[in-house]
This record gives structure tokens, C-alpha cells and sequence, in this order.
């Protein structure tokens, strides 16, 4: 059973943090492109600020749904496919 309460745990994690449309944008860029840094993705998404960006980062990752790659003083983000494909599979399409 604890388990099962650990399952449900992450998927509302998942689905409130793509319940957000800039979130949801931001994965579904991720899974066209890997290892974007956060600069990367603020070009690719119009107007938003980076610290806004930031915050929307931290929330993906914090659910699992992002996975992060320090090179220096860059993070590279792309999305655990693992993670998308079993709570949020139409990501992958």
C-alpha cells in the first residue's frame, strides 16, 4: 500500500506541474530537443523572464519529470523519459 500512496504522490506531482501551460510548453520543447540550458529554452519561449523560467524549471524537476546535467556553471535540462512515458505518455508522441 505504500507504495501505491508513493505512485499517486508523483503523478499529482506530475500533472499539477504540467497543469501550468508554460510548463507544459517547456516539456513538450524538451522532448524535441535535449540538453537545452536554461538560455536555450528562454530564446525558443516567447517572452518570459528568467527567473520565471527558473521557477517553472525547479517545478519540473522537483517532480521528476526533468533531469538535470551540470557542464560548469550550465544546467542542461531534458525530459526522464521514464517518468514521461508512465504519467504523461502523450508527451512522447
Amino acid at each position: 500500500m505504500v507504495e501505491a500512496n508513493t505512485e499517486v504522490r508523483q503523478a499529482v506531482k506530475v500533472y499539477k506541474a504540467l497543469g501550468e501551460p508554460t510548463r507544459l510548453k517547456i516539456a513538450l520543447l524538451l522532448t524535441e530537443e535535449r540538453n537545452l540550458c536554461c538560455s536555450d529554452i528562454a530564446g525558443k519561449l516567447e517572452s518570459i523572464a528568467g527567473s520565471t523560467l527558473s521557477h517553472h524549471l525547479k517545478q519540473l524537476t522537483d517532480c521528476g519529470l526533468l533531469d538535470l546535467r551540470k557542464d560548469g556553471t550550465y544546467i542542461y535540462y531534458s525530459v526522464n523519459r521514464e517518468v514521461a512515458q508512465r504519467y504523461a505518455p502523450y508527451l512522447l508522441e
